[in-house]
């Protein structure tokens, strides 16, 4: 009887924080034919998608590419290559390098110059949020770090290694992570040097460029973002600078806050971001078949059309919906008991907009926030830039330190 609280916790509360994304074997494999096919599957053989070139990396991607971390299997990652999806985004960070394994395998045995894969490769004692690297880090570190990442895989070589969280200058053009990309290349472990980055995103862009270093960039960038213009103007920069540029987080943090709220087009979301022709492909998390067929099927013309366009309008006029946390870091030393909002509204985001509890989860993990944060407050003392009510939404999401990772993994 003890454990019947925390079971009907997992059964409901749970089930309200993230809908389906906890159900596992939602998708059933692909034909027997089409999984013994597979690994033989020439890239000629199966649709090519509409692309743009990658910079001057030589590459065309298709406009749409697969972010792996909400992918449930092998077969739905396969799914998607033999859609026609040539480029496959994975990172150190999703599902503790799980994840790789699970691309890895999924691309096992398929021809190598069929796709392309990229992983995002934190180096050790990097302060993400701080915006600082140790001072005593050293290139071979970062190198070591990135092979750990090629064994998962299984592969001898990825084709594109991005640093992520990435936003000040001074943390992009940073003599020990030039130097081991640059070795890493020269070792033919990686084909192309990258960075990733998450707010700050037009001053990033402009660092990368003046680098001289990288050779693509993926970036944060939707219909939500304040600085349009200073976003529109670094996007030019670095294209003009031969980076090839890859857009995510392009939903603005999905569509509904909970069941029952208006449904949001997510092709609106994604066809504004393609408006913008230094864009080579945007990076789309994807979880399900159904929503693979959604976004390939926009492809077919990107135009954005009148009902979309007013989909975007109702989005920008109904803030009490809005999950995307644009970082912006107002909020920092605002907490009395110091929480670090930010992360907690990405991870609320993750839970809510993209029915994703693992990563949610993940990202709370790195916030030191105890089982009932803002008892102790009579009322929040924090001043939301967005206007979100910061306590109900951390008080909520706050539920989910509770539960086992395994768990939410399915």
């Amino acid at each position: 009887m003890a454990n019947n609280p925390r079971r009907e916790f997992l059964k409901k509360g749970l089930a309200g924080i993230c809908g389906a994304a906890v159900i596992p074997g939602v998708l059933g494999p692909r034909s027997a034919q089409a999984a013994s096919a597979a690994p033989s599957v020439a890239r000629n053989t199966v649709p090519a998608l509409p692309g743009r070139p990658l910079g001057k990396t030589g590459l065309t991607t298709p406009l749409i590419s697969m972010g792996t971390a909400e992918a449930p299997t092998v077969e739905f990652i396969r799914q998607g290559y033999d859609a026609g999806i040539t480029f496959f985004f994975s990172a150190t960070y999703y599902g503790h390098g799980n994840n790789e394994r699970l691309v890895g395998q999924a691309l096992k045995d398929l021809p190598r110059d069929s796709y392309v894969v990229g992983t995002a490769v934190t180096p050790d004692g990097m302060n993400a949020r701080g915006g600082t690297m140790p001072k005593d880090m050293k290139a071979e570190a970062y190198v070591k770090t990135a092979e750990e990442s090629l064994k998962r895989f299984g592969l001898d070589h990825v084709d594109m290694l991005f640093m992520p969280f990435a936003e000040k200058r001074e943390f992009i053009i940073f003599d020990p992570i030039l130097e081991a990309m640059a070795a890493l290349k020269k070792q033919g472990k990686i084909r192309f040097a990258g960075i990733a980055t998450h707010s700050g995103c037009d001053v990033a862009l402009k660092a990368a460029a003046d680098a001289k270093a990288y050779d693509v960039v993926m970036t944060s960038y939707n219909h939500k973002i304040e600085n349009k213009e200073a976003m529109a103007e670094a996007l030019a920069y670095a294209a003009k600078a031969g980076l090839g540029i890859f857009a995510f987080k392009t939903t603005a943090g999905g569509g509904r806050a909970k069941a029952g709220d208006p449904p949001f087009d997510s092709n609106a979301a994604l066809k504004w971001v393609l408006q913008n022709p230094h864009v080579s492909s945007i990076i789309s998390g994807m979880s399900s078949v159904e929503e693979l067929r959604k976004n390939l099927a926009l492809l077919d013309d990107i135009k954005l059309t009148e009902p979309e366009l007013r989909s975007l309008t109702l989005a920008a006029n109904r803030p009490e919906l809005d999950l995307y946390c644009r970082q912006c870091r107002q909020c920092d030393g605002q907490c009395p008991a110091g929480l670090d909002i930010p992360t907690l509204m990405r991870s609320y985001m993750y839970a809510y907009g993209y029915r994703n509890a693992a990563q949610a989860r993940a990202t709370l993990d790195d916030v030191a926030i105890s089982g009932e944060p803002c008892g102790t407050c009579d009322r929040c003392r924090v001043s939301c830039a967005s206007g979100f009510d910061v306590r109900g939404r951390v008080r909520d999401i706050a539920r989910l330190k509770a539960v086992p990772m395994e768990f939410l993994r399915g």
